[in-house]
């Protein structure tokens, strides 16, 4: 009777401790994670890490602080913020268009968004000299106006807003596409305007992977090589970025100058990354009333 009682009280399916799982066990999977952690991201790290240690900080700081170095970085980093600022705004209204419109050949754009992220950046920088070096359609209309583009610190902040214009779309397109209207519709009821709805609404919501996608364009940017190479100029203390002056150290066999080069761009873009991240994690806990 016991027997048939207890029995009888047992669940038909598996119980939760003999569940099946798709995946392997928690162990077995953070061990193979950590294996390709290990050999695709730490192990290249540790040889870029190795090579800084054979300097002193000394050294360091003649290779980091030379007029050259700080001519680089500062073209790099000045191109990258511009980009940045581009294409978090330009991939926000993208954004808004893909998801709140229907209109002719929206399925085609939003392919074309991802581009970038196919065509090899070497085939990027050749078509961008192509067309607005002063032989190019653009390049003769806008030298018309009495602008260069081509072979200047403006071809280079082209060429790193066309390589990392989709971070500013993809990042903010997933999220915008689950918000309920409801929100806007209550406040558009009580009289607030479209922009004030934005505002106060739409975008608040939006503002963690708005952060996200402005960090991922940035860290982007600032290790952009193959399409800004063709379109820089590459003229020492007025259009050479980082990567062009790592790659002249190591053709040279300086490979210590241009770890500590490598080195520094890497250091600014995780922590530009960490700190997209605290604020990240704050405006999500602030969207959820501090949880």
């Amino acid at each position: 009777m016991t027997h048939v009682l207890t029995t009888g009280l047992v669940p038909s399916g598996p119980t939760r401790r003999g569940a099946r799982r798709v995946l392997p066990g928690f162990g077995l999977t953070l061990g193979i994670s950590l294996l390709f952690v290990a050999l695709i991201i730490l192990l290249p790290l540790s040889g870029l890490a190795f090579q800084m240690a054979q300097l002193g900080f000394p050294d360091y700081l003649n290779i980091i602080l030379s007029e050259r170095t700080l001519a680089a970085f500062s073209v790099t980093i000045s191109a990258a913020a511009l980009a940045t600022v581009f294409n978090a705004t330009f991939g926000l209204l993208l954004a808004w268009v893909l998801v709140r419109y229907e209109f002719p050949g929206k399925r085609l754009l939003d392919a074309l968004v991802d581009l970038p992220f196919a065509l090899p950046t070497a085939v990027a920088g050749i078509a961008l000299v192509a067309l607005y070096d002063k032989s190019g359609w653009m390049g003769m209309l806008l030298e018309g106006m009495g602008l260069k583009v081509a072979y200047t610190w403006w071809g280079i902040a082209l060429a790193m807003i066309f390589t990392s214009v989709p971070f500013g779309v993809r990042t903010v397109q997933p999220v915008m596409e689950s918000l309920s209207p409801d929100m806007e519709e209550a406040a558009r009821t009580l009289g607030a305007r479209d922009l004030q709805i934005f505002r106060h609404v739409g975008f608040p919501q939006l503002w963690p992977s708005f952060i996200t996608g402005a960090s991922l364009a940035f860290a982007r940017s600032l290790g952009e090589f193959g399409a800004v190479i063709f379109i820089a100029g590459n003229m020492p203390f007025e259009t050479e970025i980082a990567s062009l002056l790592i790659m002249i150290r190591l053709e040279e066999y300086d490979y210590p100058a241009a770890s500590a080069i490598a080195g520094t761009i890497l250091g600014l873009a995780l922590v530009i990354l960490i700190l997209a991240n605290i604020a990240q994690g704050r405006a999500a806990r602030h969207l959820n009333g501090g949880k």
